[in-house]
Order: structure tokens, then sequence, then C-alpha cells
């Protein structure tokens, strides 16, 4: 059989067990035709056959994130990036900046503004941005994306600056004066000044309502958006990324890439699932069987079910066993109570679709596998393979919990803190030094036999995977006596290929360079095996093959 592509002289990495490392992939339609010598691959050209030369960098599986956010995230790209602004007055050199170069923008959106972005003590208020800008709407958000701090006249034209009720776990800090102080806790206080953005927040609806447009969008805005959706799956393929699982859904993002796929531009495997929130009642779920029924392809899928149960270490939210080592008597408010996480969780599991839910503190971590455990008993066993996403704490009696029940330790490696440029403060001090050893715990939870699987949760993070590889990789201890959380580089690119794979219950088509798997292919510009684990963050995508076609090449 001939090849439609030829990746030649290159370090492959197949992760495929039985041949582990090979120099060339040769690739017809959407398929891998042959994994091995070149010469062998090379008896497979015809005239019109494409030859990619590697130049002896590593050809990997196509590399899978399996925990982000793209409309989202594709709408930040052009924000205000505040990553490594320290200081008063380099927050207003920035702010200001980019207020004259958006003339015509209703509301100026800041990101990755870590939450000692003015020192490690003094705490964003509305006046420090009221006098950087007291004109003009502006908001800007923590790199979690869990908190955010308004300037007064975001707070009034949102119709929040004298406070308004929110449910568990959200807050609108309030200032001794009766009015908003300008932090924002969780999606319900973010939200109405997010809304003045002009966008409609459609981009923001999976992560905060779970529910469509209304009205719906006229065609005018539906291009507009799929600009914006395509803005974003070219910043995955130019990162080497070739499918992802979202973490916020409806059915509108899903029709959005449905149109895309219509035209030939869907340029990355996509799943969607479906959002449940806390107000919903138990029959929303038939929307999420809907969507599942109806979109369930190789290239565009939903299947499973997106929850949140807690918030966040840094702004008190997460949902702790025992108190906050730096606030005696709170252990934070979980979205769900533990019976009806618990109920929710088994009528999900009775449809047959998968859960995945965000729970970052340990008590959180909690609730949820007590819910996979009532949904087992309930439903019976099956290959569920339900998820946690971050796990940032964990008690150390649930770790073995994870093997028993099948769950999968859904991790990212940017998001201890002291990776990537990271803070220690005030992560570390909110943990308490007890549970350190428990915190950010990848070899922890798989040596006791947990199943992991990494992403970025773009856009908290930077997307890019192979300085998320870097940082699983090179990961630094806080003390000399906590257990070294490390990753070997063969587990951290599993993290993004053939667990992502597993993950998405498609360990069968995709994942690993074998003959027969579907034509997903990342080619980097060196070879990972000999760069310096330091240096992994110079070596970039080159190309990128998606279903067997070429979607970027440097």
């Amino acid at each position: 059989m001939s090849a439609d592509i030829i990746i030649t002289n290159g370090r492959v990495i197949t992760m495929d067990e039985t041949l582990p490392h090979a120099e060339a992939v040769a690739i017809a339609g959407n398929k891998i035709l042959f994994t091995g010598d070149t010469l062998s691959a090379l008896s497979h050209r015809k005239a019109s056959t494409r030859i990619i030369d590697a130049q002896g960098g590593t050809v990997l599986p196509g590399l899978i994130e399996a925990h982000m956010h793209l409309f989202p995230g594709a709408t930040e790209i052009d924000n205000l990036q505040l990553q490594g602004v320290h200081g008063f007055q380099a927050l207003e050199q920035a702010i200001r900046a980019y207020a004259a170069s958006r003339p015509g923008a209703r509301l100026l959106i800041g990101q990755q503004a870590d939450y000692t972005i003015l020192s490690d003590i003094e705490r964003v208020t509305r006046r420090h941005l009221d006098r950087i800008i007291p004109d003009r709407p502006f908001i800007m958000f923590s790199p979690d994306h869990h908190t955010a701090w308004a300037n007064t006249i975001a707070l009034e034209k949102a119709g929040i600056l004298k406070g308004r009720k929110l449910g568990p776990g959200n807050e609108i800090v309030m200032g001794d004066d009766g009015l908003a102080a300008g932090e924002l806790r969780e999606g319900e206080a973010i939200n109405p000044v997010q809304s003045l953005s002009g966008s409609g927040n459609r981009e923001r609806l999976g992560l905060s309502t779970g529910g469509e447009p209304e009205p719906p969008p006229t065609p005018e805005e539906f291009e507009y958006d799929l600009t914006v959706i395509k803005r974003g799956l070219a910043h995955l393929a130019k990162h080497g990324l070739t499918s992802f699982h979202n973490m916020d859904g409806n059915l509108y993002q899903l029709q959005l890439l449905e149109a895309l796929e219509a035209r030939g531009e869907l340029t990355a495997r996509g799943r969607i699932p479906f959002h449940f929130k806390n107000f919903m009642e138990v029959s929303a779920l038939e929307k999420a069987s809907e969507m599942s029924a109806r979109y369930h392809s190789d290239r565009l899928a939903s299947g499973f079910v997106k929850l949140f149960v807690d918030g966040v270490l840094d702004s008190w939210t997460a949902v702790m066993v025992e108190d906050y080592a730096d606030r005696k008597g709170w252990v934070g408010e979980p979205l769900f109570t533990r019976k009806q996480f618990a109920k929710v969780a088994t009528e999900i599991d009775k449809r047959g679709l998968q859960i995945a839910v965000h729970a970052i503190g340990d008590g959180a971590v909690r609730i949820v596998l007590d819910g996979y455990e009532a949904a087992r008993k309930a439903n019976g066993p099956r290959d569920s393979r339900h998820r946690i996403e971050h796990i940032e704490v964990v008690h150390p009696d649930d770790i073995p919990r994870f093997r028993e029940l099948g769950v999968i330790a859904s991790m990212q490696p940017p998001h201890p803190p002291g990776s990537q440029g990271l803070p220690l403060e005030p992560t570390v001090s909110r943990i308490g030094r007890d549970r350190w050893a428990y915190s950010y715990a990848w070899n922890t939870l798989r040596d006791a036999g947990a199943h992991l699987v990494f992403a970025t949760d773009w856009p908290v993070s930077d997307i890019n995977p192979i300085r998320s590889i870097q940082s699983a990789v090179t990961r630094k201890k806080w003390a000399d006596d906590l257990p070294d959380q490390r990753q070997t580089l063969e587990q951290a690119i599993s993290g993004y290929t053939r667990d992502g794979a597993f993950t998405e219950f498609k360990e069968d088509r995709k994942g690993r360079l074998k003959h027969g798997m579907l034509a997903d292919v990342t080619v980097l510009s060196g070879d990972m095996e000999t760069t310096d684990p330091e240096a992994l963050h110079e070596i970039v995508p080159i190309v990128t093959i998606t279903d067997g076609k070429i979607v970027y090449m440097a």
C-alpha cells in the first residue's frame, strides 16, 4: 500500500510497548501505515508522497490536551497578559498601554494576574485599579480564573457595587464602607462584570451556566464565534496538539465545532461535555444524553459530564477536610453537598456517561470519591473511567480509593507553586506544612495504582505541552523531606499521549504510533531524550498532523 506522507530521519517515540522506538512513520489516508526503519518506510513511497524530514527531532503520537477550555481560551488570546508583572507601577504601565490600544472596548480584561501582583502582603482592591483607570470598566483574572479584581466603574455598571446574594462558594468581598472591595471569588461573583464585554458572555456560558446563548446568536454573531474558535484551534495546532478534552461545555460549542467540521476546518479532535451546575435539576441530564447520542465520532464527541465541587486554594474556596492552615475555623463551602453530589453522580453513571469533576481540596476530593462509590453501589461496577480534575491536595486515607474505584487522576504539571514562575505564596501557607506531602501528589497516587493523565487547564496555564512535560520532569520539592513527585520523561509523554487516549476510551485508536492507529502525529524540533530537562522548553513543534492532514507547519 502506498503512503501519502512519510516522516523520515526522526527519533520516533511510538508509545507502543512492542516497538518503543523507530526511525520513520508512514501515513496512508487517516491511518498509520507503518512505523520502523527508514528504508522500509520509503518502500511505501509513490510519486505524490510527501516526505517530511524530521532532522533528528522527536516524533510523537499526536499530543492530547486532556483538560482545557477552548472558547474562553481563544477569546483570551487578545486580552492583556499580566504574567510576570509585579508591583503597582508595572501594573499601571501595562494596563494604561493596553487601554490605549483598545479605545473601543466595552470592558478591558487582564489575565494571569497572580495573587501577589502588588506585593506578598497587599491584596488588590478596586481603589488600586481606580488609580490606574477610573473611567473605563476593567477586570483582571488570577491565573486560576477563580478570582478576579474589578475597578469601581465595572462593579457599578455590573450592579454589584453594593453586593449581591450569591450561591454557595461564591463571594463578592465587601469593604468596611459597605461597598464591594473589588475582589470577586468564583463565577457568580465574576460573571456580572464579565458580561459587560459585549459578547453576550457566550464564551463563558459553558462554564457559568451550562446553558445556551439567549437570545440565540445572529448569523453574524455565529460567524464571529467561529473565527474565535478557529483562532483557538490554530493555537492548539501550533503547539502540536491534535486532540482536546474540553472542561466546559454546552450544545452551542458542539454546533460551532460541527460547523467547522462541515467546512473542513476542524483541525483537532474535540470532546465537549455537558456542564451540570448545582442549581440544575437531575432531569437536566437528559440533555447530556442527547448530546452524547448526537456527537460520538472520532473527530467530535461528547459522552461526559463536567461538574465543579469546589473552588481554589488561594481564595479559600477549595474544600478541605481540616481547617485551612492560615484561616482557622474555615474548611471552605462545597458547591454540592455530599448527598446532592452522590445523587447526581449516580444518575450520570446510570446513563453510561463519564464524569469529570473539578475537586482541588482534599475535602472536595473525598466528596467526589464518595459519590463515585455510591454510584457503583447503586448501578453496579463498570469500566466508567470517571475522573477527578486537579486534586491539588488529597487526604492519605483516600489515596487507595482511586485504584479501588478505577478513578482517573487528571492533573496539571504547571500548577504546583514554584512551577513555571508561579509564586509559592500564598498557596503553600493555605495548605499548611502537614499537608505538603499530599499536595500535587503525582507519584504518591501513581504508586498507589491510580491512572494519571496530564494537561494544562489552558487558559489557566500556558497551553504549551512541552513546557508542561518539562514541569513534570523537573518538579522541585518545597522541603527536603517531601516525596519526590518528579515524573520520568516516558511518564510525562504518556500523560499527553497514551494516557489521554485511555481517558477517553480510545486507546485502541490513538495515543500510539502503530499500524492501523489514527494518523495523529507531532514532529518536534529537537530530541527530547537527549535534551537537558531544564532546556526542554526550547523544543517546539515543527509539524502537526491530525487525521492524516498537515494542520501546522513551522
